[in-house]
Formats: structure tokens, C-alpha cells, sequence
């Protein structure tokens, strides 16, 4: 009898935990991420927002070699390879990816919760049709109150792959091709991408651009 009263205990103190971390869940200040497309001939990838510590450098460092989960993201759009590495990181409080494509002019809105203390926002997509061209904001300051924060992303290069502008080592509906170039490397660092110049299969006159590439609006949303 008093095993059988013990187990009901610990079962109703497991529920009323979980419940208590559903609602302290509930109670985050979550915050509204709206992202337009600037470009003419470019789209972008399904974004991954990370809320987080203060961390300039989260997903990446300009001028220095990309991971192979940034590459994974900026050659093929996969968010999923740096959205475990962020989430493995004590500095970050949650993560979201989205699962569509932004088309130009168009705009997204994603949710993303924050906590205490992690209250920067940092995010990356893949632009499409490039080799290895990624938009991205790093470390930004979540508005306080009812305040509202406009911001403007440039498109980097991760310099993980050749810009060789071929469909064959470009995915998405335009090329059609695969996500890297397997045996062939880059410029080696990540820095802000050039454009397209029409030297493969791309023209220029329909798929390049001028920085910056994507607006991006941030409100609390409760």
C-alpha cells in the first residue's frame, strides 16, 4: 500500500512539473520576426532564428572559415544542422526554423520566444540561385516593451564553395541542382558576398543584387 502511494505521489508531482514548465513556456515574452525580401531575382531559404546570450559571433565570424553546419545552410538551405549546434549552446534559449521559401518582395512572419538574459536574435537563410550566398543578422537586442525594431541584412558569402554560378551545384526550382560541390572549396572565410556576374548559367541581369537584401521587423507579440 504505501509503494502504491508513493508511486501516485511521484506521478503527481512528474504532472504538476511538467505543468509548471509549460507554463513558465506560456509566460515568455515571445517576439514577432517579419522578413521581406529587398532582392529582384533572389529568394531565400526557410530562415532559422535563434534567440540567445549575447554572442556576436553565434553562428558565424566574418573573416573566418564557415562551419559545415553554416555551409550546410548557405550551399543547400539546411537548417538543420546549425539549428542543433545552437541548440547545444548554453547561450541560446530557443530556436525556430521556418518551412517556406521568400520570394522577392515578399514577407514572412516567424515567432520566436526569448528568456531572461537571452535576449538577442540572431538569423540566416540561404539566397537561391547562388553557390554559397546566405542573409544574415547576428546578435541584435529583442525591442524592450512595446517598442518596435527595423533592421537591414546584407548577404554574406560563406566562401565554402566556388562561385562558379552553375546549376548544377545550385538547388532550389530555379537549378534544380545539389547543395555543395563536393572535392572543391571556396575562398576559405566568410565576407560579404559580391553579387552574381553572369558567368555560368546565371544571368545577371535578373539574379544579382546591391546589399541590403531583407528587411527585418521585430515587434513583442503579447
Amino acid at each position: 500500500m504505501r509503494i502504491r502511494y508513493l508511486c501516485l505521489l511521484a506521478t503527481a508531482w512528474l504532472a504538476f512539473a511538467a505543468t509548471a514548465v509549460q507554463a513558465d513556456d506560456d509566460h515568455r515574452p515571445h517576439y514577432q520576426v517579419t522578413i521581406t525580401n529587398l532582392t529582384a531575382g533572389q529568394s531565400f531559404t526557410p530562415f532559422l532564428l535563434v534567440s540567445h546570450r549575447a554572442a556576436p559571433a553565434l553562428m558565424f565570424s566574418a573573416g573566418e572559415p564557415a562551419s559545415d553546419a553554416l555551409a550546410a545552410l548557405a550551399e543547400g538551405g539546411a537548417t538543420g544542422p546549425l539549428q542543433t549546434a545552437v541548440d547545444a549552446d548554453p547561450r541560446v534559449g530557443a530556436s525556430v526554423a521556418g518551412n517556406s521559401l521568400l520570394d522577392p518582395g515578399a514577407s514572412l512572419t516567424l515567432k520566436i520566444a526569448a528568456r531572461p538574459g537571452k535576449d538577442r536574435l540572431s538569423l540566416a537563410a540561404m539566397l537561391i540561385p547562388t553557390n554559397d550566398a546566405f542573409v544574415a543578422l547576428q546578435n541584435v537586442a529583442l525591442p524592450r516593451g512595446h517598442k518596435t525594431r527595423t533592421l537591414y541584412a546584407p548577404a554574406y558569402d560563406a566562401g565554402s564553395e566556388p562561385n562558379d554560378e552553375l546549376c548544377v551545384s545550385i538547388p532550389g526550382p530555379v537549378c534544380q541542382g545539389s547543395g555543395g560541390s563536393p572535392g572543391t572549396s571556396g575562398e576559405g572565410f566568410v565576407h560579404i558576398h559580391s553579387g552574381i556576374h553572369g558567368i555560368g548559367d546565371l544571368l545577371a541581369s535578373q539574379r544579382d543584387w546591391r546589399n541590403p537584401v531583407a528587411r527585418i521587423v521585430i515587434r513583442r507579440a503579447d
